[in-house]
């Protein structure tokens, strides 16, 4: 089992599954699997606020690539099921400052993957940052 960050538009907290259709994968995103522990950002470039949910990953997908296209990031499709909605804020204001990219902090970590490119998409994340994500919840 491996853990990952998608953030992605989540329009309602109340369903108890999600679907995430080809999504933009970097870091490691396009190894996610079933049974993979995943965070749910609420992106918000969508009117989201960060970290919303912990979850499930029930199935993962691979998106067939599109023909005639030279260079294109792997897209997957995942479905999750939610177990945990998040106790306290974290987004994109409360991990700003964490920018000094080598410094090992698991801020730090999140920071870079889902914010230096303002794309929603699924990431790979370490331990610590898992870790550290699940005092959220």
């Amino acid at each position: 089992m491996a853990n990952f960050v998608i953030k992605a538009e989540v329009r309602d907290l109340g369903l108890k599954t999600f679907v995430f259709t080809a999504q933009k994968t970097m870091y490691g995103g396009k190894r996610i699997a079933e049974d993979d522990t995943i965070f749910v950002f609420a992106s918000e470039n969508e009117g989201g606020q960060g970290l919303v949910l912990r979850g499930v990953v029930t199935s993962a997908e691979a998106a067939p690539r599109k023909r005639g296209v030279a260079r294109q990031t792997p897209r997957v499709s995942i479905k999750v099921k939610r177990t945990r909605l998040a106790k306290r804020l974290l987004g994109r204001r409360e991990l700003k400052p964490f920018s000094q990219w080598k410094d090992g902090r698991p801020e730090t970590e999140l920071n870079f993957k889902l914010y230096r490119q303002a794309t929603n998409k699924i990431v790979g994340i370490s331990n610590e940052a898992a870790a550290f994500l699940g005092a959220f919840f």
